[in-house]
């Protein structure tokens, strides 16, 4: 390789290792917000209030659409920016997964990845509680997006469930639950 690329290859690999100008900027912003009095801090607070709020109505849109869902549970999102579903398969989904050689939960994310085009991570990247399957999705998307995000979420779960419903029976995370 030539001296003048690999001198390029490390000035583009150095840059990575700290942030830019802009970002240690918009990082000192952050951390010291205007103080009462000060020019901006009628707009920043307004905006903060404003940012604030609508997290937690996509929170709770989030919760109350992943809980209409046959078979999921989820808990209200609180703190965080993500939601952590408990979902519950029929057992033909199950033997799917095992058939070629995925986790459930991993095979039902890749299926709805394929179907919706929505990316959600599966729980058993986090640790979920052995016999338990989950799945991890942001609350992040743009406010007037999301509600038709989880539309097409449902959509496709629903579908999911008649397509492997072969034996009346649901199962959790391995186990028939009879539901």
């Amino acid at each position: 390789v030539h001296g003048d690329v690999v001198e390029r290859l490390y000035k583009l690999f150095s840059i990575s290792l700290c942030a830019n100008t802009l970002g240690q900027a918009m990082i000192a912003s952050i951390l010291t917000p205007p103080l009462p009095g000060e020019p901006s801090y009628e707009q920043w607070t307004t905006e903060r209030q404003a940012i604030f709020d609508s997290l937690k109505r996509k929170a709770q849109l989030v919760y109350a659409k992943l809980n209409a869902m046959v078979g999921v549970s989820c808990q209200p999102v609180e703190g965080a920016m993500y939601a952590f579903p408990q979902i519950t398969l029929p057992k033909a989904a199950h033997e799917e997964a095992t058939r070629l050689g995925q986790a459930a939960d991993l095979f039902y994310c890749m299926q709805m990845l394929e179907h919706t085009g929505v990316i959600v991570v599966p729980g058993s990247g986090f640790g979920q509680r052995p016999g338990t399957l989950h799945y991890r999705m942001t609350i992040l998307p743009e406010e007037d997006s999301l509600g038709a995000v989880l539309d097409r979420m449902h959509g496709f779960h629903d579908e999911f469930i008649r397509r492997f419903v072969g034996t009346d029976e649901l199962v959790q995370g391995g186990h028939a639950n009879g539901k």
